[in-house]
């Protein structure tokens, strides 16, 4: 795998809970950009904080070369900073808050992060992986237009 989106669980009352599915046009569009730069990709909605703990041991035993990551509600979370800094995988952090209500990012220092992305939905994610791409030296593949990183 190339490149994984790991997804943290939604606050929701006193229980965090799985995010809802990407909408199906924004992932088609997503890995089409991708396979097109000749990379794959996996997504992984978590529902707690030790489903985004395994999701990341995942991503880095299988080799993925980077990550983008929604912390969601495991933003503050000490074991998912902890596991950032033992990573050598590069991530971008990604955050899908509309305009009104912009969600927390996580401390600075963790681990290999690239950037940070707060975009509107489903936005924020293709911004987060042209980024990817261009750090993985393929955005050229297929566009012209380049974000920098």
């Amino acid at each position: 795998m190339s490149i994984v989106i790991i997804r943290g669980p939604e606050a929701s009352g006193l229980f965090p809970r799985t995010p809802p599915a990407l909408p199906r046009e924004v992932l088609g569009a997503l890995v089409e950009r991708a396979v097109c730069a000749g990379k794959t990709i996996a997504v992984r909605a978590c529902g707690s904080e030790r489903e985004v703990l395994h999701s990341l041991r995942i991503a880095c035993r299988s080799r993925a070369e980077i990550a983008l990551l929604d912390p969601g509600a495991c933003v503050r979370s000490a074991h998912v900073q902890q596991a950032l800094k033992d990573m050598d995988m590069p991530y971008i952090e990604v955050h899908d808050d509309s305009c009104d209500a912009p969600e927390a990012t996580m401390r600075a220092g963790n681990g290999n992060r690239l950037a940070v992305v707060n975009g509107y939905m489903a936005q924020s994610y293709t911004l987060a992986l042209d980024m990817a791409l261009e750090h993985l030296g393929c955005a050229e593949c297929e566009c012209d237009v380049h974000v920098g990183t």
